[in-house]
């Protein structure tokens, strides 16, 4: 049987990292391979199921209750009314913290009789990594010790224990609770249970502190409110720390897949965020800054200065690949200039000399890796290969196998110098200069280094076309230009690479019908063969990808292009009752109404949350 990855799409989660919860929408896990309660990346409950009097709850209603809780609501009309009028409710309460799984079972009565429930839940773990349930990996169960009256069970440094008062039974399949519960005429009683987890070998933990940003105040526009409101949520939900610095917080990348430290998405959300002020940036910075690299290994792809890919407690598998990726790993062309843009922000932004002071030894460092080894031919641009196979084959943001291609679909060979990433760069090296000049250090040799980019950039990317020339989604081995037209044109804008002219080049081409779906930015044109609007990083619509956009066109004075596209990631929001996934389809307005998920897309994702932000200030700053 072929292994394939676990969809997400009709799954409810609620987390607070690094514990996430998936289940079906009345509460039950067990029916579809992601379902279970999750620390770090090791799945400690894999079955939940609840019965009243042996028979579930007729689910009615799941209510949200911000990231981290959700109320399943369901009738009992066996012990009641077999009518569809019944005046019996059962309320399943779920919350998680960074450390525990709980719940509550509430029984609500309107009878003017009392009612004699039998409550159970039936509980299993089978403590599978996460690699495996992505890759379709069928797994086992785990030994659940018994003893006492409650219940114990772990594995490779994952250990969880249940609390409850309820009558604990072994089973063969699982351990089963039980309460027989009395409940009065027109009363209302309740039952609880949870887990306990701790990870001994973890790397990521709670964040300790809490949200600092100033949050902006509601809108005359109830969709952005209700974005803004979710987002909130979902951010300060995916707040951790790692066990080296739990003084500092940053944003995990996304749920269930990428629930740890990621530099690049990391860094996007951070810069995002930059408005609404706090320490979220500073603390993103001065984490990546500790795991910067300090020698070659080529496995890892440490370089001396370059700022980390993705931090793991253990080596990620590929199931059914020969991708294998160390638990430090550094496999990203863009994470290190975008360090040095955040840092260049926050110092917009206010941060103080003394805490920018602590990190201008890594800043030089990171300059310094994109001179001697993001530029490993010499030829002034920033290029990636995965010399190893064992990598990722893509290092940009579209980091999947196909998403750097042709027109006519066939896949660019490496190594590939990617366009946004001559961007990052160049505004690297230029802002990066004046931040050591304001400290009282040389930046004459970065800002030759980033002309020399411009000059090269704008030598070798463009690509002519009857509508209009436009950058090529990237070089090839033969540094010619991969004549796709793509959305990541759009995060050149604002860096100062692009002149005004081409500036507007640009900006014409990501409102266009091939580019613009009505709900936001395709990641590939509809003019490509290759083009699908289903497609990963090949015609999709990626909400921080949109937003980055948006952020470009307003620095560069686009501001009627950004607000239609701003326009179009309302609609999107909307259709995902404001909670927007990591993608969706790059399907048109004119053939649907509403925006179609990818069905095995990540919801919360940090980038996806924060891009709500980038909506609200575009819109603030065009209506001055």
């Amino acid at each position: 049987m072929t292994s394939v990855q676990p969809l997400l799409a009709n799954e409810t989660v609620v987390l607070r990292a690094p514990v996430q919860a998936w289940s079906s929408a009345n509460g039950s896990m067990g029916t579809r391979p992601v379902h279970g309660a999750y620390v770090s990346d090791t799945r400690f409950l894999s079955r939940l199921g609840v019965t009243f009097d042996g028979k579930p709850a007729e689910h009615i209603a799941t209510v949200p209750r911000g990231a981290d809780g959700v109320d399943f609501v369901g009738i009992l009309r066996h012990p009641d009314d077999p009518t569809a009028d019944p005046r019996t409710v059962a309320t399943q309460r779920r919350s998680v913290t960074g450390s525990e799984f709980r719940e509550t079972i509430t029984l609500t009565s309107g009878l003017d009789r009392a009612l004699t429930v039998d409550v159970r839940v039936l509980l299993a773990a089978d403590l599978a990594r996460m690699d495996d349930i992505k890759g379709g990996v069928p797994v086992g169960s785990a030994d659940i010790s018994v003893e006492n009256g409650t219940a114990r069970w772990g594995r490779d440094g994952v250990t969880a224990e249940l609390v409850t008062d309820a009558k604990v039974t072994a089973r063969d399949d699982g351990i089963e609770l039980a309460w027989r519960v009395e409940l009065s005429a027109g009363a209302e009683c309740e039952v609880s249970w949870g887990v306990a987890v701790c990870d001994a070998d973890a790397v990521v933990a709670a964040a300790s502190t809490s949200a600092d940003w100033r949050w902006p105040d509601p809108t005359d526009d109830p969709r952005l409110n209700a974005w803004l409101d979710q987002a909130r949520a979902d951010l300060d939900a995916l707040r951790m720390s790692t066990v080296a610095q739990p003084e500092s917080a940053f944003l995990a990348a996304g749920a269930p897949w990428f629930f740890t430290l990621f530099g690049r998405d990391s860094l996007w959300a951070a810069r995002l965020l930059v408005p609404l002020g706090g320490t979220l940036a500073r603390d993103t910075l001065r984490v990546l800054a500790s795991l910067q690299g300090n020698r070659v290994d080529e496995q890892s792809g440490e370089q001396p200065g370059k700022i980390p890919h993705e931090l793991r407690r253990s080596t990620q598998q590929f199931v059914g690949e020969s991708l294998a990726l160390p638990p430090l790993y550094y496999g990203t062309i863009d994470a290190t200039p975008l360090w040095i843009c955040l840092l260049c922000d926050a110092a917009d932004a206010g941060m103080p000399d003394s805490e920018l002071l602590e990190l201008m030894p890594h800043l030089e460092s990171a300059l310094a890796w994109m001179r001697d080894y993001g530029d490993a031919d010499g030829d002034g641009l920033l290029e990636y290969i995965n010399s190893t196979g064992g990598g990722l084959a893509n290092q940009g943001w579209k980091d999947s196998g196909d998403s750097v291609q042709w027109k006519s679909g066939e896949l660019a060979m490496p190594p590939i110098a990617l366009c946004e990433v001559q961007g990052y760069g160049y505004e690297a090296a230029s802002r990066g200069a004046s931040l050591l000049e304001r400290f009282g250090s040389s930046g004459g040799e970065w800002r030759a280094w980033a002309e020399n980019l411009r000059t090269a950039f704008h030598g070798r990317f463009w690509v002519d076309d009857p509508g209009g020339a436009y950058p090529g989604i990237a070089l090839d081995a033969d540094k010619r230009p991969v004549d796709s037209l793509t959305s990541n044109i759009g995060h050149l804008l604002g860096t100062g690479l692009l002149g005004e002219q081409q500036s507007d080049l640009i900006a014409e081409r990501l409102v266009s019908n091939e580019l613009s779906s009505g709900y936001g930015l395709r990641t590939m044109a509809t003019s490509s063969v290759g083009y699908w609007p289903l497609s990963y990083h090949g015609g999709s619509v990626w909400a921080h990808d949109t937003a980055i956009g948006i952020r470009g066109l307003m620095g560069s004075g686009h501001v009627r292009e950004a607000l239609q596209l701003c326009e179009g990631l309302l609609s999107a929001a909307e259709s995902f009752g404001y909670r927007m996934p990591e993608l969706h389809s790059g399907d048109a307005t004119s053939v649907t109404t509403r925006a179609l998920p990818y069905p095995a897309a990540c919801r919360p994702q940090a980038w996806s949350a924060a891009a709500a932000v980038a909506v609200y200030c575009a819109r603030r700053d065009a209506n001055g």
